[in-house]
């Protein structure tokens, strides 16, 4: 098992956060298996593109809300450091209250 549970949209509320918002949070390392994805289908171009991430941030971003974990955006990274056997990813958390 990969992911804790595949998703297909995102359950909690708009959080409003720019790409320069989520720049200021500091990555942490997140298992890839408490993770819920928020999207359902993948772009196997974008998985294995040398580039993928040269217009975006590094990090996958995660948000925790109501005690789970919600992974909005690197469904790509994720699934690429599922596929290097690693168990961890590097991740920013926002964690929004209940």
């Amino acid at each position: 098992m990969i992911f804790k549970l595949v998703g297909d949209g995102r359950p909690y509320p708009e959080h409003g956060l720019t790409n320069r918002d989520w720049a200021q949070i500091p990555p942490r390392q997140v298992r890839l298996d408490s993770l819920i994805t928020t999207k359902a289908m993948l772009d196997l171009h974008s998985l294995l593109a040398a580039d993928s991430t040269f217009y975006g941030d590094l990090f996958p971003h995660v948000v925790q809300w109501q005690g789970e974990l919600y992974l909005e955006d690197g469904l790509h990274r994720a699934l690429r450091a599922a596929l290097h056997q690693r168990s961890i990813l590097h991740a920013r958390v926002l964690e929004l209250p209940t």
